[in-house]
């Protein structure tokens, strides 16, 4: 199991699974040029990639997703609401599945997670390899980090959660205050300390790698994610990795405990 983080936050958002010579995208919130050119830094081809999973309809998770289809064939995977909730989605070719199941992709088991976010259908995706059992979780774009979810993520070996703002800083940041209510509020995002209790619940001898998503640029910094997850962290017995996903940088890749990476390094490459 491979996890890499072409981009994550308000401008645009993409994860590469890649197991057993499967690769699956969870997101494509870049055009066919800006995925190109981030796949390029991990010299990635686009056609190689298989199928891409949309976790919600929101432009900075599924504003590259029909074009770069049609352009590379991938095949797209949404809910029903979120196609309902996209207008490119609904015109084009797209697989339904649930919030709350399951599906094959090559060697890779994907698990779906309805979570709460002010979209239509919005899911978290836990990724298994059918050929070495590795598990990732790619949770963002949430407003609690519910029972459901820990249960859904607990032993994985990657997990990759929203840290979108510090709570201080979103109080006194640009937002008017109607929009701060709804970044605060169960259907918004993870704050910093939520972030941070909810990585330090999923902690088992196996994680290898939490990795911040969705950070704010008005109402965050990596430097304050980072602190605020690694001081809940260290209470715990989390002897990982912990990583800040950048909007503008390739971030990994990410692979559990035991299995080297042996591709191109392209840890934080600037695009």
């Amino acid at each position: 199991m491979i996890v890499r983080v072409l981009g994550s936050g308000s401008k645009g958002n993409a994860v590469l699974l890649e197991a057993g010579g499967t690769r699956v995208l969870i997101d494509a919130g870049f055009s066919p040029k800006g995925m190109e050119k981030r796949l390029a830094v991990m010299e990635v081809p686009p056609a190689s990639i298989e199928a891409v999973i949309v976790t919600h309809e929101h432009s900075d998770h599924v504003s590259g997703v029909v074009a770069c289809s049609r352009r590379w064939g991938w095949r797209i995977l949404a809910s029903a609401g979120t196609c309902t909730g996209s207008a490119s989605l609904a015109r084009a070719s797209v697989e339904r599945i649930s919030t709350t199941g399951n599906v094959t992709i090559g060697e890779l088991d994907l698990a779906t997670i309805r979570l709460s976010h002010d979209a239509n259908e919005p899911m978290a995706v836990v990724a298994t390899s059918r050929e070495t059992g590795a598990r990732a979780g790619i949770v963002y774009d949430l407003g609690v980090f519910t029972e459901a979810v820990r249960r859904a993520v607990h032993g994985v070996d990657i997990l990759m959660i929203e840290a979108n703002h510090d709570v201080a800083m979103l109080r006194r940041g640009p937002y008017p205050p109607v929009l701060q209510r709804r970044i605060a509020s169960r259907h918004g995002h993870l704050s910093n300390d939520a972030a941070a209790a909810a990585a330090s619940a999923c902690v088992h001898p196996g994680l290898s790698h939490v990795v911040l998503a969705h950070l704010s640029q008005n109402n965050n910094t990596p430097k304050i994610a980072l602190e605020t997850v690694r001081a809940a962290l260290a209470r715990t017995d989390f002897a990982g990795e912990l990583t800040a996903a950048s909007q503008g940088r390739v971030t990994g890749p990410f692979t559990p405990k035991g299995m080297p990476y042996r591709g191109p390094a392209q840890l934080q490459l600037a695009l």
